[in-house]
């Protein structure tokens, strides 16, 4: 039974796919690079962008960083309101805090942008914290957003908190915090990322999160450990 509980944002909480993709498309047209299939772009949905830059299309360290200027031009005008909010979201969030749960966002998205996107759905009120990276490219890492996330929340015992994520990164930076960790779904990252990952659960649908924290009964038919 999990008491704490740290979700991820994007491919989590909420299907960023569309403002995210939009963005990444309109940095790379800078550098005469055409995306006209926005799938392509899904694999920059979770991780820290600057690395994604570096990864998947060989930008250097300094290039990469000067992509995510770019990147931003787009979001902070349109891309940040380019989402929609998984089915069931709300509903566990409300089911969570009401039984006393104490919730958490840890993201790698800058924690101005987060806090703005939870705000403007009215779900910033089920958050005790949100915790994200900096403008400047730092603490971009989960496992440091994590760590950042218990701090600010004055957890010390780590034996009752859990990390919810939808890509492989979510779940290293949850066993890097020393923490439990979930992978969802209804998100980015496929069943072979997550298992490969070793998340110590795999759900389909957001209420079992709640089984998960002992909210919804103990039917735990649904939860794959």
């Amino acid at each position: 039974m999990y008491e704490v509980i740290l979700f991820d944002l994007d491919g989590t909480l909420i299907d960023s796919g569309e403002g995210i993709t939009n963005s990444v498309a309109y940095s790379l047209k800078k550098y005469g690079i055409e995306v006209s299939d926005r799938t392509k772009l899904h694999c920059f949905i979770g991780p820290p962008l600057h690395e994604s830059y570096q990864r998947f299309y060989g930008f250097s360290e300094e290039k990469a960083k000067e992509a995510v200027e770019y990147y931003r031009e787009y979001y902070q005008k349109k891309g940040i309101f380019e989402h929609l909010v998984y089915e069931g979201i709300e509903d566990m969030l409300q089911k969570l805090h009401y039984n006393g749960k104490k919730l958490a966002v840890a993201t790698s998205k800058p924690e101005v942008f987060a806090k703005k996107i939870l705000e403007g759905l009215d779900f910033a009120k089920y958050f005790t914290c949100i915790a994200g990276a900096n403008l400047d490219g730092t603490r971009t890492q989960k496992k440091e957003v994590i760590l950042y996330a218990l701090k600010r929340l004055g957890i010390k015992d780590f034996s009752g908190t859990i990390m919810v994520g939808d890509r492989e990164h979510d779940i290293a930076g949850a066993k890097q915090a020393g923490i439990s960790s979930a992978g969802v779904l209804f998100g980015y990252g496929s069943y072979e990322e997550l298992k490969g990952a070793k998340a110590d659960y795999i759900v389909e649908k957001p209420e079992e999160i709640c089984r998960l924290s002992g909210v919804c009964g103990n039917d735990s038919d649904d939860v794959c450990r």
